[in-house]
């Protein structure tokens, strides 16, 4: 078998699609709550501590100089991270949970009885048609 022939088989395989479709949504779902923290609740939590921008927070290491920039320590930028992962972290419990629920009602909802043999059926009707002529 030809290896390009192999990769065809393996990137067609249904597991490879879901996952290159699950991780294209997850990338643009990253960048939505990323929008939601940074535009949305950091502002009014910043507030809420004294007017505090999370992204602006530093610590200068080294001072600008002749030769080059400053060094900053930007720990704000990674509290900020930190909040982008909290809230996709509940979002996608929030999913799975979801998920889950929905297949344990799907399990758990009864079967409909399944259709007797059709002799069954035919001897069930001469058996009334029996019945009805005594």
């Amino acid at each position: 078998m030809s290896m390009m022939k192999e990769f065809k088989e393996f990137a067609m395989k249904g597991n490879v699609v879901d996952l290159a479709v699950g991780i294209i949504i997850g990338g643009a779902f990253g960048k939505i709550v990323s929008s939601l923290v940074g535009d949305v609740l950091m502002p009014p939590l910043g507030i809420l501590i004294g007017g505090v921008n999370f992204t602006s927070l530093a610590v200068t290491l080294k001072e600008a100089g002749p030769a080059g920039g400053e060094v900053l320590l930007r720990y704000g930028a990674f509290v900020q991270t930190l909040f982008d992962f909290a809230i996709i972290a509940l979002a996608v419990f929030l999913v799975v949970k979801g998920v889950i629920a929905m297949q344990r009602k799907k399990a758990e909802a009864p079967a409909a009885p399944a259709a007797p043999p059709k002799q069954e059926v035919l001897l069930t009707e001469i058996r009334d048609i029996l019945k009805s002529q005594r």
